[in-house]
C-alpha cells in the first residue's frame, strides 16, 4: 500500500515546513516527494499538520484479568482516535506481568486484538530478580515503590539495590514512600468507612512523593542505572530532577495531563473522577510542573490511563479506586494548549513522540524521518470538539474533561502505514504491531 500525503506542515526532527510525505510498506519512503509520485491513496492534507504518532509510555489496558474495565482492543480503539499509535503497558494486570510466560501471554493478546503498537513492561517483585536479569521483548523494568499490593510492591532497600544493581534494562517507578502513605492512611482514615475525598491528597501528599523520588534518585546515580520517574506531581520534584541531570545521573522524568490541569480545588467539582494515584497537589504544583516541562527538566507527557466503572468510582472514599482514562484526550489536551499560546507544537511532539521513542530505544518511531515506521497523525489545528463521557472509546465511556472544549484535532491516524482512524471512523481490520528495541 503506498499512500501519498499532500501538502501537509510536517513537523520534521529539525524543522517544521509544508511538503508531501509517502508511505510504502509500513515504512516513510519519502519525503519531499513529488505531487506526481505513483501512489494508491492520495490524501490532500492542505491547512493540516502532519506529525509522528504518539508513544505513550504509561497505560494500564487490564488486560487480561481486568478486562470489564478496559481490554487492548477498546483501548487501542481509543488510542487510534486519540493518535496514539504506540503503547507501553503496565504490569499490574490479573495474573501480573512478573514472569516470562506471562509477558508472552499478554504480548499474544495483543497481536490478536491491539490496532495500534503495543509492548509492555515486567514487573519487579522482592522475588523475580532472575526475570528482569534475563527478560527480552519488553521496555524495561516497572518497579511500584509505592501505590500497590502484593508481589509487585517493592519497598526494602535489599530488594530495590539488587534491582538496580544487577539488572540491565531501564528501569521506571512509581514513586510514593509507602512507609508515609500507611502512616497517613491510618491517622486520616482509621477505621472510618467514609471520609471526604479531599483527604487522598493528604494521604499522598507532597513528602511521600519527595521522599520516594529522592530514594530512586539515588538508587540510579550510585548504580548508573537508566531510571525513569513516572507521573511527577510536585513542583518539589522538577529540581531534584534538574540537580540529578545536571551531575550526569541517567535520570528522565515524566508528567501527565492530569497533574498539569487538575488541582486540589477540583475536588468540589469533579470529586473521585480526579482521584489518582499520585494524588492531586496544588495550583503552584501545576504551575511549577508546567515550568520543569518548559525548561527541560520534564521531557516526557505520558497519560497513565488507569480506567475504572463510573459505578467503582462512585463508592464513598476511600473505596472508591484510584484512576482515570486519559489515552484518547491526551494530544488533544496539549494541542489546545499550543492554541492558547503556552507551548508550542513542536514541543508537544517532543514531550509525547521524540523522547519517550528516545528513552526507551523504540526503533524506527518518535520522528517524522525517511525509513522510519509510517505512525502519523494528521491534526487539524483549527478545528474544536467537545470532550463528552458518552463519545469515549474507551469501555468505561467517561472522561474527567468532560465538557470541556479543546483546539487541535486528529482527523486521521496511521499505523505503521495502515490508516486506523479517519474522520471520526476506526478501521477494526487495522492491527498493530509488537514493538522493537534498539539496544
Amino acid at each position: 500500500m503506498r499512500t501519498l500525503i499532500l501538502g501537509a506542515t510536517c513537523v520534521l526532527p529539525f524543522e517544521t515546513t509544508r511538503l508531501n510525505i509517502l508511505l510504502a510498506d509500513g515504512k516513510i519512503a519519502s519525503i519531499g516527494a513529488p505531487r506526481t509520485t505513483h501512489a494508491d491513496e492520495v490524501i490532500d492534507a492542505d491547512g493540516l499538520h502532519l506529525i509522528p504518532g504518539v508513544i505513550d509510555d504509561q497505560v494500564h489496558f487490564r488486560d487480561p484479568g481486568l478486562t470489564h474495565k478496559e481490554d487492548l482492543r477498546t483501548a487501542s480503539r481509543a488510542c487510534a482516535r486519540g493518535g496514539v499509535t504506540s503503547f507501553l503497558e503496565m504490569p499490574n494486570t490479573n495474573p501480573t506481568t512478573t514472569t516470562l510466560e506471562a509477558l508472552i501471554d499478554k504480548l499474544d493478546i495483543a497481536a490478536e486484538k491491539s490496532l495500534v503498537n503495543y509492548g509492555f513492561y515486567v514487573g519487579a517483585t522482592p522475588h523475580n530478580l532472575d526475570v528482569l536479569k534475563f527478560a527480552t521483548r519488553t521496555p524495561g523494568i516497572k518497579i511500584f515503590i509505592g501505590s500497590s499490593t502484593g508481589d509487585l510492591l517493592v519497598n526494602e532497600q535489599d530488594a530495590l539495590e539488587a534491582i538496580f544493581a544487577e539488572t540491565m534494562l531501564p528501569i521506571c517507578a512509581h514513586c510514593e514512600d509507602e512507609t508515609l502513605v500507611r502512616a497517613n492512611t491510618a491517622r486520616l482514615i482509621g477505621d472510618k468507612t467514609k471520609v471526604d475525598i479531599a483527604v487522598h491528597s493528604q494521604i499522598r501528599n507532597h513528602e511521600a512523593a519527595v521522599i520516594a523520588t529522592k530514594r530512586t534518585i539515588d538508587l540510579a546515580t550510585r548504580h548508573n542505572h537508566p531510571f525513569h520517574v513516572l507521573h511527577m506531581s510536585t513542583a518539589d520534584e522538577v529540581p531534584l530532577i534538574r540537580e540529578a541531570k545536571a551531575a550526569g545521573a541517567p535520570v528522565t522524568a515524566e508528567v501527565c495531563p492530569h497533574h498539569l490541569f487538575f488541582n486540589v480545588d477540583d475536588y468540589p467539582r469533579l470529586g473521585s473522577r480526579i482521584q489518582m494515584n499520585p494524588a492531586l497537589k496544588t495550583l503552584a504544583d501545576n504551575d511549577g510542573l508546567w515550568r520543569g516541562l518548559l525548561d527541560g527538566t520534564i521531557e516526557v507527557i505520558a497519560t497513565d490511563h488507569a480506567p475504572h466503572t463510573l459505578e467503582e468510582k462512585s463508592q464513598p472514599y476511600p473505596k472508591s479506586p484510584s484512576g482515570i482514562p486519559a489515552v484518547e484526550n491526551s494530544l488533544m489536551l496539549m494541542l489546545n494548549q499550543v492554541n492558547r499560546g503556552r507551548c508550542t507544537l513542536e514541543q508537544v511532539v517532543h514531550w509525547m513522540c521524540t523522547k519517550p521513542a528516545e528513552i526507551w530505544h523504540l526503533a524506527n518511531k518518535g520522528q517524522i524521518a525517511e525509513g522510519n515506521d509510517a505512525d502519523l497523525v494528521l491534526i487539524d489545528m483549527n478545528a474544536t470538539h467537545t470532550i463528552l463521557d458518552e463519545n469515549q472509546l474507551t469501555k468505561t465511556k467517561w472522561s474527567p474533561w468532560h465538557g470541556t472544549e479543546v483546539q487541535g484535532v486528529p482527523v486521521g491516524t496511521w499505523v505503521m502505514g495502515q490508516r486506523v482512524y479517519w474522520q471520526g471512523q476506526i478501521d477494526e481490520s487495522v492491527r498493530g504491531h509488537e514493538i522493537e528495541y534498539d539496544r
